[in-house]
Protein backbone atom coordinates (compact mmCIF):
# COMPACT_ATOMS: atom_id res chain seq x y z
CA UNK A 1 0.00 0.00 0.00
CA UNK A 2 1.50 3.18 -1.20
CA UNK A 3 1.23 6.27 1.36
CA UNK A 4 -0.81 9.29 0.19
CA UNK A 5 2.21 11.67 1.40
CA UNK A 6 4.31 9.80 -1.05
CA UNK A 7 2.08 9.89 -3.94
CA UNK A 8 1.05 13.18 -3.63
CA UNK A 9 5.03 13.79 -3.45
CA UNK A 10 5.36 11.78 -6.82
CA UNK A 11 2.85 13.61 -8.82
CA UNK A 12 3.68 17.30 -7.82
CA UNK A 13 7.24 16.67 -8.68
CA UNK A 14 9.11 18.38 -11.24
CA UNK A 15 9.68 16.51 -14.91
CA UNK A 16 13.70 17.77 -14.75
CA UNK A 17 16.88 15.59 -14.40
CA UNK A 18 17.62 14.87 -10.72
CA UNK A 19 17.98 12.46 -8.21
CA UNK A 20 15.65 11.01 -5.80
CA UNK A 21 16.05 9.68 -2.12
CA UNK A 22 13.12 7.15 -0.79
CA UNK A 23 12.81 7.36 3.00
CA UNK A 24 11.22 4.92 5.42
CA UNK A 25 9.67 5.89 8.80
CA UNK A 26 12.59 5.86 10.96
CA UNK A 27 14.23 8.80 8.56
CA UNK A 28 16.37 6.11 6.81
CA UNK A 29 17.66 6.14 3.12
CA UNK A 30 16.46 2.64 1.49
CA UNK A 31 17.27 3.77 -1.93
CA UNK A 32 18.49 6.23 -3.98
CA UNK A 33 17.70 6.63 -7.65
CA UNK A 34 17.88 8.85 -10.45
CA UNK A 35 16.58 10.00 -13.70
CA UNK A 36 15.79 12.50 -16.31
CA UNK A 37 12.47 12.97 -15.57
CA UNK A 38 12.10 12.45 -12.13
CA UNK A 39 8.13 12.94 -11.86
CA UNK A 40 7.99 10.30 -14.34
CA UNK A 41 10.29 7.56 -12.95
CA UNK A 42 9.00 7.71 -9.63
CA UNK A 43 4.95 7.33 -10.67
CA UNK A 44 6.30 4.38 -12.44
CA UNK A 45 7.94 2.99 -9.30
CA UNK A 46 4.45 3.39 -7.30
CA UNK A 47 2.80 1.63 -10.44
CA UNK A 48 5.27 -1.14 -11.25
CA UNK A 49 4.66 -4.20 -10.72
CA UNK A 50 7.86 -5.71 -9.92
CA UNK A 51 9.37 -6.75 -5.99
CA UNK A 52 11.81 -4.35 -5.93
CA UNK A 53 10.00 -1.04 -6.60
CA UNK A 54 6.76 -2.40 -4.78
CA UNK A 55 8.85 -3.02 -1.91
CA UNK A 56 10.45 0.66 -1.86
CA UNK A 57 7.03 1.76 -1.83
CA UNK A 58 5.55 -0.18 0.29
CA UNK A 59 8.62 0.66 2.64
CA UNK A 60 8.88 4.38 2.03
CA UNK A 61 6.90 7.39 3.28
CA UNK A 62 8.67 10.44 2.04
CA UNK A 63 11.08 10.86 -0.97
CA UNK A 64 13.81 13.43 -1.23
CA UNK A 65 14.76 15.10 -4.20
CA UNK A 66 17.80 16.73 -5.86
CA UNK A 67 17.43 18.63 -9.01
CA UNK A 68 20.73 18.52 -11.25
CA UNK A 69 21.74 20.62 -14.26
CA UNK A 70 22.58 17.76 -16.43
CA UNK A 71 22.53 13.23 -16.65
CA UNK A 72 26.40 13.33 -15.95
CA UNK A 73 25.59 14.66 -12.96
CA UNK A 74 23.00 12.63 -11.73
CA UNK A 75 25.32 9.84 -12.30
CA UNK A 76 28.27 11.81 -9.82
CA UNK A 77 25.84 12.74 -7.00
CA UNK A 78 23.81 9.58 -7.07
CA UNK A 79 26.79 7.55 -6.77
CA UNK A 80 27.72 9.94 -3.96
CA UNK A 81 24.84 9.50 -2.17
CA UNK A 82 25.03 5.23 -2.31
CA UNK A 83 28.75 5.18 -1.16
CA UNK A 84 27.27 7.83 1.87
CA UNK A 85 24.21 6.29 2.77
CA UNK A 86 24.82 2.47 1.76
CA UNK A 87 20.97 1.95 0.75
CA UNK A 88 19.70 -1.37 1.30
CA UNK A 89 17.70 -1.62 -1.91
CA UNK A 90 20.90 0.11 -3.99
CA UNK A 91 22.82 -3.57 -3.92
CA UNK A 92 24.52 -3.36 -7.44
CA UNK A 93 25.89 -0.03 -6.33
CA UNK A 94 27.01 -0.84 -2.77
CA UNK A 95 28.91 -3.89 -3.09
CA UNK A 96 30.95 -2.24 -5.53
CA UNK A 97 34.08 -2.39 -3.06
CA UNK A 98 36.95 -2.35 -5.11
CA UNK A 99 38.15 0.95 -6.65
CA UNK A 100 37.88 1.39 -10.03
CA UNK A 101 41.11 3.02 -12.16
CA UNK A 102 40.79 3.93 -15.88
CA UNK A 103 43.75 2.92 -18.08
CA UNK A 104 45.63 4.16 -20.90
CA UNK A 105 48.22 1.65 -22.37
CA UNK A 106 51.33 3.11 -23.84
CA UNK A 107 51.89 0.79 -26.50
CA UNK A 108 51.86 2.00 -30.36
CA UNK A 109 48.38 2.73 -30.03
CA UNK A 110 46.99 3.49 -26.75
CA UNK A 111 43.74 1.28 -25.91
CA UNK A 112 41.67 2.93 -22.84
CA UNK A 113 40.13 0.42 -20.62
CA UNK A 114 39.04 0.11 -16.49
CA UNK A 115 41.04 -1.84 -14.23
CA UNK A 116 40.88 -3.19 -10.61
CA UNK A 117 44.77 -2.34 -9.88
CA UNK A 118 47.03 0.05 -10.74
CA UNK A 119 50.31 -2.34 -11.05
CA UNK A 120 51.33 -1.79 -14.90
CA UNK A 121 54.52 0.49 -14.69
CA UNK A 122 54.18 1.28 -18.66
CA UNK A 123 50.11 2.57 -18.54
CA UNK A 124 48.89 5.81 -17.31
CA UNK A 125 46.05 5.26 -14.36
CA UNK A 126 43.49 7.87 -13.25
CA UNK A 127 41.49 7.60 -10.29
CA UNK A 128 40.33 5.44 -7.73
CA UNK A 129 36.97 5.90 -8.36
CA UNK A 130 34.23 4.46 -6.29
CA UNK A 131 31.68 3.50 -7.99
CA UNK A 132 32.07 1.28 -11.39
CA UNK A 133 29.00 2.01 -13.16
CA UNK A 134 29.74 5.90 -12.73
CA UNK A 135 33.69 5.20 -14.57
CA UNK A 136 31.93 3.25 -17.14
CA UNK A 137 29.44 5.69 -18.44
CA UNK A 138 31.78 8.69 -18.20
CA UNK A 139 34.00 6.92 -19.87
CA UNK A 140 31.09 5.91 -22.74
CA UNK A 141 30.54 9.62 -22.67
CA UNK A 142 33.83 10.24 -23.46
CA UNK A 143 34.09 8.34 -26.04
CA UNK A 144 31.51 9.40 -27.79
CA UNK A 145 33.65 13.33 -28.18
CA UNK A 146 36.96 11.66 -28.84
CA UNK A 147 36.77 7.71 -30.17
CA UNK A 148 39.78 4.94 -29.38
CA UNK A 149 39.97 1.64 -29.22
CA UNK A 150 39.24 -0.71 -26.29
CA UNK A 151 40.09 -4.02 -27.94
CA UNK A 152 43.21 -6.11 -25.90
CA UNK A 153 44.64 -7.46 -29.08
CA UNK A 154 44.67 -5.63 -32.79
CA UNK A 155 42.87 -7.60 -35.56
CA UNK A 156 43.27 -7.34 -39.23
CA UNK A 157 39.50 -6.01 -39.44
CA UNK A 158 37.75 -3.11 -37.83
CA UNK A 159 36.55 -3.97 -34.74
CA UNK A 160 32.61 -3.64 -33.51
CA UNK A 161 32.82 0.27 -32.06
CA UNK A 162 34.63 1.53 -35.52
CA UNK A 163 31.40 0.47 -37.29
CA UNK A 164 29.94 2.79 -34.38
CA UNK A 165 31.91 5.40 -34.64
CA UNK A 166 33.30 4.86 -31.94
CA UNK A 167 36.99 3.97 -32.58
CA UNK A 168 38.11 6.30 -35.43
CA UNK A 169 40.42 5.82 -36.55
CA UNK A 170 40.39 2.44 -35.60
CA UNK A 171 43.82 0.88 -35.12
CA UNK A 172 42.96 -2.34 -36.76
CA UNK A 173 42.00 -0.64 -40.35
CA UNK A 174 45.05 1.51 -39.77
CA UNK A 175 47.63 -1.82 -39.65
CA UNK A 176 45.87 -2.91 -43.31
CA UNK A 177 46.97 0.43 -44.92
CA UNK A 178 49.81 -0.14 -46.81
CA UNK A 179 50.29 3.66 -48.06
CA UNK A 180 52.80 4.86 -45.64
CA UNK A 181 51.71 8.51 -45.14
CA UNK A 182 48.42 7.32 -45.42
CA UNK A 183 49.21 5.17 -42.62
CA UNK A 184 51.29 7.96 -40.72
CA UNK A 185 47.98 10.26 -41.26
CA UNK A 186 45.75 7.67 -39.26
CA UNK A 187 48.28 6.90 -36.51
CA UNK A 188 48.28 10.97 -35.91
CA UNK A 189 45.03 11.19 -35.76
CA UNK A 190 44.42 8.74 -33.32
CA UNK A 191 47.23 9.87 -31.17
CA UNK A 192 45.34 12.94 -31.04
CA UNK A 193 42.72 11.73 -29.93
CA UNK A 194 44.57 10.15 -26.99
CA UNK A 195 46.33 12.93 -25.73
CA UNK A 196 42.73 14.94 -25.79
CA UNK A 197 41.84 12.31 -23.40
CA UNK A 198 45.10 12.61 -21.25
CA UNK A 199 44.19 16.12 -20.71
CA UNK A 200 40.69 15.85 -20.37
CA UNK A 201 41.31 13.48 -17.56
CA UNK A 202 44.09 15.42 -16.51
CA UNK A 203 41.58 18.50 -15.51
CA UNK A 204 43.96 20.34 -18.13
CA UNK A 205 40.60 21.47 -19.56
CA UNK A 206 41.24 24.64 -20.17
CA UNK A 207 44.39 24.34 -22.17
CA UNK A 208 42.32 21.64 -24.27
CA UNK A 209 39.60 24.17 -25.18
CA UNK A 210 42.25 26.62 -26.14
CA UNK A 211 44.42 24.22 -28.18
CA UNK A 212 41.40 22.77 -30.29
CA UNK A 213 40.28 26.59 -30.58
CA UNK A 214 42.99 27.28 -32.32
CA UNK A 215 42.60 24.30 -34.36
CA UNK A 216 39.50 25.05 -34.94
CA UNK A 217 40.40 28.06 -36.47
CA UNK A 218 43.03 27.01 -38.59
CA UNK A 219 40.88 24.46 -40.39
CA UNK A 220 38.60 27.42 -41.12
CA UNK A 221 41.21 30.00 -42.33
CA UNK A 222 42.18 27.01 -44.86
CA UNK A 223 38.22 26.00 -45.57
CA UNK A 224 38.50 22.46 -44.13
CA UNK A 225 34.88 23.49 -43.04
CA UNK A 226 33.84 19.17 -42.28
CA UNK A 227 37.16 19.21 -39.96
CA UNK A 228 35.88 22.59 -38.45
CA UNK A 229 32.53 21.78 -37.31
CA UNK A 230 34.16 18.41 -35.97
CA UNK A 231 35.85 20.11 -33.53
CA UNK A 232 33.01 22.65 -32.75
CA UNK A 233 31.05 19.64 -31.80
CA UNK A 234 33.59 18.46 -29.77
CA UNK A 235 34.18 21.74 -27.92
CA UNK A 236 30.65 21.19 -26.98
CA UNK A 237 30.70 18.40 -25.44
CA UNK A 238 34.10 18.92 -23.58
CA UNK A 239 32.42 21.76 -21.98
CA UNK A 240 29.25 19.67 -21.33
CA UNK A 241 31.62 16.43 -19.85
CA UNK A 242 33.47 18.76 -17.81
CA UNK A 243 30.79 21.35 -16.64
CA UNK A 244 31.74 21.75 -13.21
CA UNK A 245 30.18 19.63 -10.75
CA UNK A 246 27.98 20.40 -7.88
CA UNK A 247 28.65 17.82 -5.20
CA UNK A 248 25.55 16.62 -3.29
CA UNK A 249 25.95 18.37 -0.12
CA UNK A 250 25.68 21.68 -2.07
CA UNK A 251 21.92 20.57 -3.19
CA UNK A 252 20.78 19.00 -0.36
CA UNK A 253 22.20 22.88 1.71
CA UNK A 254 20.49 24.54 -0.73
CA UNK A 255 17.03 23.12 -2.29
CA UNK A 256 16.91 25.77 -5.01
CA UNK A 257 20.67 25.87 -6.17
CA UNK A 258 19.13 25.23 -9.93
CA UNK A 259 16.91 27.74 -9.63
CA UNK A 260 20.00 30.03 -8.69
CA UNK A 261 21.60 28.95 -11.53
CA UNK A 262 19.13 29.60 -13.63
CA UNK A 263 18.84 33.32 -12.25
CA UNK A 264 22.74 33.59 -12.71
CA UNK A 265 22.49 32.24 -16.35
CA UNK A 266 20.19 34.97 -17.38
CA UNK A 267 21.91 37.87 -15.30
CA UNK A 268 25.28 37.57 -17.26
CA UNK A 269 23.18 37.16 -20.71
CA UNK A 270 21.54 40.16 -19.76
CA UNK A 271 24.56 41.88 -18.64
CA UNK A 272 25.91 41.28 -21.72
CA UNK A 273 23.27 42.39 -23.93
CA UNK A 274 22.21 45.68 -21.90
CA UNK A 275 25.00 48.36 -23.43
CA UNK A 276 23.20 47.59 -27.05
CA UNK A 277 19.73 47.33 -25.71
CA UNK A 278 19.40 49.66 -22.52
CA UNK A 279 15.55 49.00 -22.32
CA UNK A 280 16.11 45.01 -21.15
CA UNK A 281 14.95 45.50 -18.01
CA UNK A 282 14.84 41.58 -17.84
CA UNK A 283 15.26 38.23 -19.06
CA UNK A 284 11.85 35.98 -17.41
CA UNK A 285 10.77 35.07 -20.80
CA UNK A 286 12.77 34.47 -24.03
CA UNK A 287 11.59 32.71 -27.10
CA UNK A 288 13.71 31.12 -29.06
CA UNK A 289 12.82 30.59 -33.87
CA UNK A 290 14.49 27.69 -35.85
CA UNK A 291 13.38 26.73 -39.42
CA UNK A 292 14.01 23.45 -40.55
CA UNK A 293 13.12 21.76 -43.90
CA UNK A 294 14.13 18.79 -47.05
CA UNK A 295 15.22 20.55 -49.88
CA UNK A 296 12.44 22.69 -49.34
CA UNK A 297 10.10 20.24 -48.97
CA UNK A 298 7.69 19.83 -45.29
CA UNK A 299 9.49 23.57 -44.32
CA UNK A 300 8.61 24.23 -40.33
CA UNK A 301 9.97 26.62 -38.05
CA UNK A 302 9.25 26.14 -34.35
CA UNK A 303 8.98 28.71 -31.71
CA UNK A 304 10.05 27.42 -27.96
CA UNK A 305 9.65 29.65 -24.97
CA UNK A 306 12.02 29.81 -21.80
CA UNK A 307 10.72 31.09 -18.79
CA UNK A 308 13.19 31.78 -15.44
CA UNK A 309 15.88 29.52 -17.71
CA UNK A 310 13.60 26.47 -18.14
CA UNK A 311 11.49 25.30 -20.80
CA UNK A 312 8.10 25.87 -20.61
CA UNK A 313 6.07 24.12 -23.15
CA UNK A 314 2.91 24.97 -22.83
CA UNK A 315 4.25 28.54 -25.00
CA UNK A 316 5.52 26.15 -27.42
CA UNK A 317 4.58 26.77 -30.97
CA UNK A 318 5.15 25.25 -34.28
CA UNK A 319 4.32 26.62 -37.77
CA UNK A 320 4.56 24.72 -41.24
CA UNK A 321 5.40 27.60 -43.71
CA UNK A 322 2.70 28.28 -45.92
CA UNK A 323 3.49 30.57 -48.37
CA UNK A 324 7.57 29.19 -49.46
CA UNK A 325 7.41 26.73 -51.85
CA UNK A 326 11.17 26.35 -52.31
CA UNK A 327 14.57 26.05 -50.48
CA UNK A 328 14.47 29.82 -48.89
CA UNK A 329 14.88 29.87 -44.76
CA UNK A 330 14.89 33.72 -44.71
CA UNK A 331 11.34 34.02 -46.28
CA UNK A 332 10.49 31.07 -44.07
CA UNK A 333 11.65 32.70 -40.80
CA UNK A 334 9.90 36.11 -42.25
CA UNK A 335 6.45 34.56 -41.94
CA UNK A 336 6.94 32.43 -38.87
CA UNK A 337 7.69 35.70 -37.29
CA UNK A 338 4.85 37.36 -39.05
CA UNK A 339 2.17 34.73 -37.03
CA UNK A 340 3.91 35.11 -34.02
CA UNK A 341 3.61 38.99 -33.81
CA UNK A 342 0.24 39.16 -34.41
CA UNK A 343 -0.45 36.90 -31.40
CA UNK A 344 1.27 38.96 -28.74
CA UNK A 345 -1.63 39.93 -26.84
CA UNK A 346 -2.91 36.35 -26.37
CA UNK A 347 0.37 34.47 -26.15
CA UNK A 348 2.45 37.39 -24.69
CA UNK A 349 5.52 39.33 -25.38
CA UNK A 350 9.06 37.95 -25.14
CA UNK A 351 11.61 40.23 -23.38
CA UNK A 352 14.20 38.44 -26.04
CA UNK A 353 13.74 36.69 -29.42
CA UNK A 354 16.90 34.53 -30.18
CA UNK A 355 17.63 33.23 -33.93
CA UNK A 356 19.23 29.73 -34.74
CA UNK A 357 21.84 31.83 -37.49
CA UNK A 358 23.75 34.63 -37.92
CA UNK A 359 23.57 37.75 -39.66
CA UNK A 360 21.13 36.96 -43.04
CA UNK A 361 18.50 35.15 -40.31
CA UNK A 362 18.67 38.74 -37.37
CA UNK A 363 18.50 40.87 -40.71
CA UNK A 364 15.59 38.95 -41.78
CA UNK A 365 13.93 39.00 -37.89
CA UNK A 366 14.69 42.94 -37.61
CA UNK A 367 12.91 44.01 -40.69
CA UNK A 368 10.02 41.45 -39.49
CA UNK A 369 10.01 43.15 -36.37
CA UNK A 370 9.91 46.62 -37.71
CA UNK A 371 7.75 46.14 -40.67
CA UNK A 372 5.34 44.98 -37.34
CA UNK A 373 6.09 48.00 -35.00
CA UNK A 374 5.98 50.81 -37.82
CA UNK A 375 3.21 48.80 -40.34
CA UNK A 376 5.55 49.72 -43.28
CA UNK A 377 6.57 48.05 -46.23
CA UNK A 378 10.24 49.26 -46.43
CA UNK A 379 13.79 47.75 -46.45
CA UNK A 380 16.25 47.57 -43.48
CA UNK A 381 16.31 50.97 -41.18
CA UNK A 382 18.90 52.92 -41.32
CA UNK A 383 17.88 54.43 -37.72
CA UNK A 384 15.14 52.49 -35.96
CA UNK A 385 14.38 51.09 -32.22
CA UNK A 386 13.20 47.27 -31.75
CA UNK A 387 9.65 46.50 -30.11
CA UNK A 388 11.23 43.62 -29.16
CA UNK A 389 15.33 42.87 -28.39
CA UNK A 390 16.38 40.34 -31.36
CA UNK A 391 19.99 38.33 -31.13
CA UNK A 392 20.99 35.76 -33.28
CA UNK A 393 23.20 32.64 -32.27
CA UNK A 394 25.81 31.29 -35.06
CA UNK A 395 26.90 27.97 -34.90
CA UNK A 396 30.28 28.58 -36.05
CA UNK A 397 31.75 29.80 -33.30
CA UNK A 398 28.67 30.28 -30.65
CA UNK A 399 28.88 33.82 -31.53
CA UNK A 400 25.46 36.07 -30.50
CA UNK A 401 24.89 38.31 -33.01
CA UNK A 402 23.54 41.75 -32.30
CA UNK A 403 22.15 44.09 -35.18
CA UNK A 404 23.04 47.92 -34.80
CA UNK A 405 21.91 50.96 -36.80
CA UNK A 406 23.00 51.49 -40.48
CA UNK A 407 22.97 47.85 -41.34
CA UNK A 408 26.07 47.20 -38.60
CA UNK A 409 26.35 44.01 -36.70
CA UNK A 410 28.42 43.17 -32.88
CA UNK A 411 29.39 39.54 -32.86
CA UNK A 412 30.15 38.79 -28.74
CA UNK A 413 31.56 35.45 -28.39
CA UNK A 414 31.16 35.06 -24.62
CA UNK A 415 33.03 31.90 -24.42
CA UNK A 416 32.10 28.06 -24.41
CA UNK A 417 31.94 27.85 -20.45
CA UNK A 418 30.41 31.57 -20.03
CA UNK A 419 26.79 30.54 -18.32
CA UNK A 420 25.29 33.34 -20.60
CA UNK A 421 26.24 31.31 -23.86
CA UNK A 422 25.00 27.93 -22.11
CA UNK A 423 21.59 29.39 -21.56
CA UNK A 424 21.40 30.87 -25.35
CA UNK A 425 22.68 27.53 -26.46
CA UNK A 426 20.11 25.29 -24.73
CA UNK A 427 17.18 27.41 -26.10
CA UNK A 428 18.96 26.95 -29.38
CA UNK A 429 19.24 23.30 -29.26
CA UNK A 430 15.59 22.93 -27.92
CA UNK A 431 13.95 24.84 -30.53
CA UNK A 432 16.46 22.40 -32.96
CA UNK A 433 14.76 19.83 -31.49
CA UNK A 434 11.09 20.55 -31.98
CA UNK A 435 11.43 21.82 -35.14
CA UNK A 436 13.12 18.92 -36.66
CA UNK A 437 10.58 16.48 -34.69
CA UNK A 438 7.86 18.74 -36.35
CA UNK A 439 9.53 18.46 -40.08
CA UNK A 440 10.30 14.75 -39.41
CA UNK A 441 6.61 14.19 -38.68
CA UNK A 442 5.22 16.33 -41.78
CA UNK A 443 7.73 13.80 -43.92
CA UNK A 444 6.44 10.74 -42.45
CA UNK A 445 2.60 12.07 -43.42
CA UNK A 446 3.58 12.93 -46.82
CA UNK A 447 5.59 9.47 -47.45
CA UNK A 448 2.41 7.32 -46.09
CA UNK A 449 -0.34 6.99 -48.88
CA UNK A 450 -3.52 8.35 -47.97
CA UNK A 451 -6.65 6.25 -47.67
Amino acid sequence: MVSKDLLKQAKEADKSPGVYIFKNKSGEVIYVGKSISVRERLLSHIVSRGGKSQDIVRNAVEVSIIPVLSELESLLVEAQLIKKHLPRYNVSAKDDKHPLYIKITTEEFPKITTSRNDGERKARYFGPFPSSSTVKQVLRQIRHTFPYCSQKRLTKRPCLYSHLGLCAPCPNKINGVSDLDSRLELTKKYKSSIRKILLLLSGKTKRLEKSMLGEMKAAALRQDFETAAELRDQLRKIVYITKPYEKAAAYLENPHLVADIRTEESRILRKALLPYYPQLKTLSRIECLDVAHTGGKSTTCSLVTFVDGEPEKNFYRRFRIKTVKKVDDYASLKEALSRRLNHLEDWGTPDLIVIDGGKGQVTTAVETLHLHSRGENISTPREWTLEIPVIGLAKRFEEIVIPLPNNKFKSLRLGYRNRGTQLLQRLRDEAHRFARSYHFKLRLKNLLPTK
